[in-house]
């Protein structure tokens, strides 16, 4: 990885009004609450409205930057919002999102990694940045899980949630966040977790053309506890730092089981851990911003702080990144 010249220098959340607690999921399925935190640590999720969508989750999250670090957006070159679930094929989210915010002269690209959405597009930005091509990037990471998925399936709807976070990436030569990262891609196990659109057949296998996510839970999670503890020891790797000196592990907040077996593996501590999923659930690419940012309000991530960021799921799909936090 090539020398940073990228910093992060200003971060903002946004979660709708609108709880989904496991006692309300009681009433729509065959669940109940000891059951679902014992399995996923979840207790309640955001859900948008009819009228509230991605593009309106990753506005009001970078309103709430610019109000909290009194910045401006309007000398923006580029917006990247990260999601699976846009308001429409096209234009793209970050191109409403773009026309919402005024931005005259920007670039605006739409990044689908899933639930490594947010880490891909912080790579993205730092290359853009660092070759010199661009100055200061948006990276949104926002989902509005709510509408693709299927309330008649216990084992999927009790995990998501909608919500969104966003970052401001600047040049600064002097003080780059970024340390080094670790990208990948294992396509072939696609099946394990997808939500259908165009097609309905994945290498030559018919798929549930149900346009909800469906998910082999079990696959996954054995994908996940045994892909990201090495992932984690290759970021490290690259930037040739130990794993200890680590102050906060981000990873994906898909599952708190999950995150426990990957810190157990990892050797980890899971109190060095964030995640968001307790109050807002599995979010997908917006899981890992609205992590830090909580981490931010409650005193945790001080200026100086190493983070390892890893993202991890549909396509199946992997990205960390070992950062410098100063804002």
């Amino acid at each position: 990885m090539s020398v940073s010249k990228a910093c992060i220098t200003a971060i903002g959340s946004y979660v709708p009004e609108r709880r989904l607690t496991n006692y309300d999921l009681e009433k729509l399925v065959e669940t109940n609450d000891e059951w679902i935190v014992k399995r996923t640590g979840i207790k309640e999720r955001r859900i948008t409205n009819e009228e509230e969508f991605t593009s309106d989750i990753s506005y009001k999250a970078v309103r709430n930057l610019m109000e909290r670090y009194d910045k401006s957006v309007d000398d923006v070159d580029m917006i990247i919002v990260c999601t699976l679930t846009p308001d429409f094929k096209t234009p793209s989210v970050s191109s409403l999102v773009q026309a919402k915010l005024g931005i005259k002269n920007s670039g605006t690209i739409d990044l689908n990694a899933a639930c490594a959405g947010f880490t891909y597009g912080l790579h993205v930005a730092n290359g853009l940045i660092t070759s010199g091509l661009h100055k200061k990037i948006l990276v949104i990471g926002a989902e509005t899980l709510s509408k693709v998925t299927d309330y008649e399936d216990r084992s999927t709807c009790i995990l998501f949630g909608d919500g969104g976070g966003a970052v401001l990436v600047e040049f600064d030569e002097k003080k780059p966040s970024f340390l080094s990262s670790h990208l990948g891609s294992e396509g072939e196990k696609g099946k394990s977790l997808y939500c259908s659109n165009l097609s309905n057949r994945m290498f030559e296998e018919d798929l549930i053309n149900s346009d909800k996510i469906v998910q082999n839970g079990r696959e996954v999670y054995k994908w996940a506890v045994t892909t990201v503890p090495k992932g984690m020891q290759t970021v490290m790797k690259n930037a040739s730092i130990p794993l200890s000196d680590v102050d906060w592990f981000v990873p994906h907040s898909a599952n708190l089981r999950m995150i426990e077996s990957i810190c157990e593996k990892a050797d980890f501590p899971i109190e060095k851990t964030l995640y968001s999923l307790v109050d807002y659930g599995n979010t997908s690419s917006a899981t890992i911003p609205l992590s830090l940012d909580k981490g931010i309000l409650e005193g945790k991530i001080k200026n100086g702080n190493k983070m390892l960021l890893y993202g991890f799921g549909g396509g199946l799909a992997y990205a960390g990144l070992l950062i410098n936090w100063n804002i």
